[in-house]
């Protein structure tokens, strides 16, 4: 691959916003060299600002000369607002066919977290507690790896590729001084901050929100939608926009700013609440579901809600506390999730407009969650398919799951012969799930170490582990009184 120029042979446009100037400058950057172009899309008005004006740009050019790839990238959380996902979904379909209308390199699609990494799946499924600033564990596994994960396929196919991001330098002075840090100087160009073989171009970082919205309701869309459209859904929303968040180094989304409908490291969602008071009020059911969610952060209420034991099994405690850091959602808080998010779904799509309907967890999900709970959780009664028919009124699909599964009856037997031996069932689930995931194998080394992490958890009871605690503080209590005894009789 031929790569004459780094820089990109044209400086950043500073002084005062021309859109022919911005225009020409895209023209030469894109023109500079052959590595294809990422453009990250939020459906927001600044991405589709820097995109509208991409499109413009570059169908200027003869087409000869538009050779270069553009990928049109947007990154859904699979718990994104369900106003936005339509409008992104039907926005991203008028790009592909108008691209291909007009012979323009541009093609545009969605990624979505691996189905393990799925928010549903990590807090329903293995019970992480809702998200916090203090514990946001959602950022990562929701928007940065299946983006990166899409740059780092197509740097392995192209060699190097350019990310375009609809970033404003005017939009806070953090923004402001990530996007200066890596800057290549002379150029159009940053570093991308993790990503090798990855470049950044923010075309419209000149730009304040006012050259935003001048540019969009001046200038039609290329792909045939109405930027009236896209303001109106602000005023409703009384919202910013989403960026794609490609490194840590990149805010995710707070405040008023469309995003995941569950984001409980804000405060309030401002955002959905204008939505409602502006006549969306079939998202009701979402955004009280959310407020649930942030009331377990509460942390005179977190016992009420989550185990004394961490995911592993152990029990930390901090200094001379009495009481433990609290682990994940205890199983039965997870069944109830698990029931007002389907009752949720189910409220949403019977008040919905038309188009609107909408998914709120996949079947691939569910059976994901089930697989967790049968083997962390020894759930052979299914609650999981219990719950889906009991509020969905229908089964859950279970293509591809091991035909040999322990049922509930198995649960009972297990459950009448542990009660006799006094020993935990899920302990002896447990084992048996891990002996049964290792079955046919050629190689067992695997059930030695899988039989020694489930026997090394904490089994006993939190008061015994309690009362445990207690008497070791007492004791050292005790000791350190007897040592300052002896210090001062000497």
């Amino acid at each position: 691959m031929s790569t004459p120029d780094l820089g990109l042979g044209q400086p950043a446009v500073k002084d005062g916003i021309s859109v022919p100037d911005v225009e020409e400058h895209i023209q030469a950057v894109y023109l500079a060299d052959d590595r294809p172009w990422v453009i990250g899309y939020s459906g927001g008005k600044d991405s589709t600002c820097a995109l509208q004006l991409i499109w413009n740009a570059v169908k200027r050019l003869p087409e000869d000369k538009r050779t270069k790839p553009i990928f049109v990238l947007s990154s859904d959380t699979l718990v994104e607002t369900p106003v936005i996902v339509n409008y992104i979904d039907e926005t991203l379909a008028a790009i592909n066919a108008a691209a291909s209308d007009q012979k323009m390199p541009i093609s545009a699609q969605k990624v979505v977290p691996e189905i393990a990494d799925s928010f549903w799946v990590n807090l329903i499924g293995r019970g992480y507690p809702a998200p916090s600033k203090r514990f946001r564990w959602c950022t990562e596994r929701l928007k940065i790896d299946p983006a990166n994960a899409f740059i780092k396929n197509r740097v392995a196919e192209f060699g190097e590729v350019v990310m375009v991001l609809g970033v404003r330098s005017a939009e806070s002075a953090t923004r402001a001084q990530v996007m200066s840090l890596h800057r290549i100087e002379g150029t159009a160009l940053s570093r991308h901050s993790t990503l090798p073989g990855a470049y950044v171009f923010t075309p419209i970082e000149a730009f304040d929100v006012d050259d935003v919205w001048g540019f969009l309701l001046q200038n039609d869309s290329p792909w045939g939608s109405d930027n009236r459209d896209l303001l109106a859904m602000y005023r409703n929303a009384q919202a910013g926009e989403c960026p794609l968040v490609v490194d840590k180094q990149t805010e995710s989304c707070g405040n008023s700013r469309f995003g995941c409908w569950v984001c409980t490291v804000v405060t309030k969602d401002k955002a959905m609440e204008a939505l409602i008071d502006n006549g969306e009020d079939w998202l009701e059911p979402l955004l009280d579901l959310r407020d649930e969610l942030a009331a377990t952060q509460d942390p005179s209420r977190k016992r009420e809600f989550r185990d004394f034991r961490r995911r592993d099994g152990s029990v930390t405690f901090v200094g001379e506390a009495e009481t433990p850091i609290p682990g994940p959602y205890l199983f039965d808080y997870r069944k109830t999730i698990l029931r007002k998010l389907l009752e949720a779904q189910e409220a949403v799509n019977a008040h919905a407009p038309p188009g609107e309907k909408t998914t709120l967890i996949q079947d691939e999900e569910l059976r994901e969650i089930r697989r967790i709970w049968r083997v962390e959780q020894g759930d052979w009664a299914d609650s999981v398919s219990e719950i889906v028919l009991s509020v969905a009124g229908r089964a859950l699909s279970l293509e591809g799951v091991d035909a040999f599964e322990f049922q509930a009856e198995d649960a009972a037997v297990l459950k009448d012969v542990c009660n006799e031996f006094d020993v935990p069932p899920r302990l002896l689930a447990q084992l048996l799930e891990a002996e049964r995931s290792v079955r046919g194998l050629k190689r067992r080394t695997q059930i030695h170490r899988k039989v020694a992490a489930i026997i090394e958890q904490e089994w006993r009871t939190e008061g015994a582990v309690l009362a445990e605690r207690r008497d070791r503080l007492a004791e050292n209590y005790a000791d350190e009184g007897a040592t300052d005894s002896l210090f001062r009789s000497e």
